[in-house]
C-alpha cells in the first residue's frame, strides 16, 4: 500500500521547508497522514485485515511521535501543521 510516487512527489513539494527536503518533520508528517488515510479506507472495506492494522497502529504512533517533537521543538510550526493537515479538530 504505498503511495503512488507523483502523489508522495506533490506532498513532498508541498510541504517542504527548503529545495530538496524530505526529512523535516513536516514532510514526514505530511507523508504519513496521506499513508494513514490511505490504510484507514482500506480498513474500512478489509475490517479483518490485521496485518495491516498492526501497520496502520504504527504509523499513527509513529505520527505521533514526530508531532510531539515538533511542538517540543517549535510550537508555531507544529501549529502551521495540524492547521494545514487538519488535524485536531
Amino acid at each position: 500500500m504505498a503511495l503512488d510516487a507523483a502523489v508522495k512527489q506533490s506532498i513532498i513539494k508541498d510541504f517542504a521547508t527548503s529545495e530538496g527536503d524530505t526529512g523535516s518533520p513536516e514532510v514526514q508528517v505530511a507523508v504519513l497522514t496521506q499513508r494513514i488515510k490511505d490504510l484507514t479506507e482500506h480498513m474500512k472495506e478489509h475490517k479483518h485485515d490485521f496485518h495491516t492494522q498492526r501497520g496502520l497502529l504504527a504509523m499513527v504512533g509513529r505520527r505521533k511521535r514526530m508531532l510531539t517533537y515538533l511542538k517540543n521543538t517549535d510550537i508555531n510550526r507544529y501549529r502551521a501543521l495540524i492547521e494545514r493537515l487538519g488535524l485536531r479538530r
